[in-house]
């Protein structure tokens, strides 16, 4: 992160700083993100955090991996009735029962 700021890598700096799902394996500095717009930014940034990392006396190949978000049962029928009613808004609400 240091090295991101001093360097003026102002967006990297600011989307690296975000993520808290990351793991080395052998060689790899792996990311795993949700988020499809860090995506680009971190492709695009590979060989700056790369560089980062090896300003901290790492030598690592940064890999990104793209987790798939799993839906619980309501928010899936939520979003394919708002696929089937276009115009519709759904709100969610939480009843309790007595």
């Amino acid at each position: 992160m240091l090295y991101l700021k001093e360097n003026r890598e102002i967006a990297l700096h600011v989307a690296c700083g975000d993520i808290t799902d990351v793991a080395v394996e052998g060689d790899k500095f792996i990311i795993n993100l949700f988020d499809g717009m860090l995506i680009n930014l971190l492709e695009e940034g590979k060989r700056i955090i790369e560089r980062a990392l090896r300003w901290q006396g790492l030598e690592l190949k940064v890999q990104i991996n793209v987790k798939q978000q799993v839906l619980s049962t309501s928010e899936q029928d939520l979003k394919r009735l708002s696929q089937v009613f276009d115009n519709v808004k759904i709100t969610h609400t939480n009843l309790l029962w007595k």
